[in-house]
């Protein structure tokens, strides 16, 4: 009986054994994932699997990361790759990623660590300089935290990720911004054109006006675009403009509106009175883009100065406004009229931003992903072709047809963006004493759009916030001294 229940014993352990292995070995060819938080914070979206398991075309992703950060930067890198290797689990067999070493060794670069510094520098990833705290003492260091993604001879470029905060989101649109580009310019009938209009006559006067380098744009300008031009399928063409040699270029330079320079006569330096005129246009259809080369400051005291673009980056807008002249993205309606915030043209010169409009940042940022397309509701309908409407801060009523409109607009499915003020605020004049210290006063805005929030459950009462731990002004003692708080200016 012992001897039959340890020859059974054996049979089970080898049986248990046979299974273990086959279990293995069909773990080695049948793969599986299973997320099973709740947010599904381990998985990329819907969105993200159909874009990687489209591909058409090799699209290949290159980072560049410093090894050993510290934090909070730490967790960046190994957050990356585990993201691109879920990519890569949904994608088909387009899709690679790279890692590259970009770290010193013990304080020496090694070789092929700065020959991948330098491939990073050529695709227009740069070091940036992060703060570090070691012994109670404040460091700096420079790292490389970018990567770079190449479809075709297309690039896009992520140049500093110091978060994982929408990661996902930024590989996913730039990944499907890539496969719009090489579609579009692709299916394109004609060439887009790119038109230098610069007049010789600047030449002359360009050392008085510090634009040392003006002469060098024809020559630099053509070599960025041939460059561009093998990356775009061969899609651009070049023209330099000389309206000074061309009398009838004039009429078309106004047409453009083109910066037109004048100067008076400087009989020391034996220059005559003169004009010329400057600016890069680019066009495809009706379409048309005016890029200004050159920006005229109005300084207190100091007078007129002139600025010219940083030619280095020249590559960089020329490509954004391709962009939007082959609309790769998807469309965004911004309502023009009834007293909106208007668009301010964004200068290369003021990257920031800081000399536009309002909407100078949002523009900026929306442009990446969008284009925008105004609408003047006043003169018909609200066009198709988007799915988003944006008003922001009308200050006219509109009337039953146009809430029609609007209403009729989010019936089809579509989104409603909207960013309305319940006041005008009006500031008190600096020019009248009696005014000073005074808060601003506040006119009620009737624009009839509340009747429309209101069919949806929402509701805007006319009403402003004040804060209770505001500024608080010390007053001189001929007026009693001791403090006054101003509630409208909050801390």
């Amino acid at each position: 009986m012992g001897l039959k229940k340890r020859s059974g014993s054996y049979v089970k352990f080898f049986a248990y054994l046979i299974i273990i292995v086959l279990m293995n070995m069909a773990a080695t060819t049948l793969f599986f994932r299973w997320d099973l938080t709740k947010n599904k914070v381990f998985s990329i979206s819907e969105a993200s699997q159909q874009v990687v398991s489209t591909l058409s075309e090799p699209l290949t992703i290159n980072v560049f990361f410093t090894s050993n950060v510290p934090a909070p930067y730490n967790n960046v890198e190994q957050y990356l790759r585990d993201l691109l290797k879920e990519y890569s689990i949904y994608a088909n067999q387009y899709f690679n990623y790279r890692f590259y070493n970009v770290s010193a060794e013990e304080g020496d670069i090694e070789k092929e660590a700065k020959k991948n510094q330098e491939l990073a520098n050529s695709y227009g990833i740069y070091p940036v300089q992060i703060q570090t705290v070691e012994k109670d003492k404040v460091k700096f260091q420079k790292v490389y935290m970018g990567l770079v993604m190449i479809h075709g001879d297309i690039l896009e470029r992520l140049p500093t990720i110091t978060s994982t905060e929408g990661l996902e989101y930024q590989l996913t649109t730039g990944i499907r911004k890539l496969n719009n580009k090489v579609g579009a310019l692709l299916g394109l009938p004609g060439k887009i054109r790119i038109r230098l209009f610069q007049s010789s006559s600047l030449e002359e006067v360009a050392p008085f006006m510090r634009l040392d380098r003006l002469s060098e744009i024809p020559g630099e300008l053509k070599k960025i675009v041939e460059e561009l031009n093998k990356k775009s399928f061969g899609k651009l063409e070049f023209e330099y403009l000389n309206p000074t040699e061309d009398p009838g270029l004039k009429k078309e330079s106004e047409k453009y509106n083109i910066l037109k320079l004048e100067w008076p006569a400087f009989p020391d330096k034996n220059i005559q009175p003169g004009n010329g005129s400057i600016g890069l246009v680019m066009e495809y259809k009706d379409r048309i883009v005016e890029i200004p080369l050159v920006n005229v400051l109005q300084l207190p005291i100091i007078g007129t100065q002139y600025q010219m673009v940083n030619l280095n980056k020249m590559d960089e807008i020329i490509n954004e406004n391709l962009e939007s002249l082959i609309d790769i993205n998807q469309e965004l309606g911004y309502l023009a009229d009834h007293g909106t915030l208007k668009f301010a043209r964004p200068s290369p010169m003021d990257p920031t931003g800081r000399a536009g409009g309002p909407l100078t940042n949002f523009q900026k940022l929306a442009s990446q992903n969008y284009t925008i397309k105004e609408v003047a509701l006043k003169e018909g309908t609200i066009p198709e072709g988007f799915q988003c409407l944006v008003i922001a801060r009308p200050t006219e009523a509109f009337t039953d047809y146009e809430l029609f409109q609007i209403d009729q607009f989010l019936m089809r499915g579509n989104s409603l963006a909207l960013f309305v003020d319940a006041f005008k605020e009006v500031m008190p004049s600096q020019n009248m004493p009696q005014q000073y210290g005074q808060g601003p006063q506040y006119i009620p805005i009737d624009t009839g759009l509340s009747r429309l929030l209101e069919h949806y459950g929402i509701r805007m009462k006319k009403s402003y916030v004040l804060d209770e731990s505001c500024f608080r002004q010390a007053m001189p003692k001929q007026l009693g001294g001791g403090e006054r708080a101003i509630y409208f200016a909050p801390l």
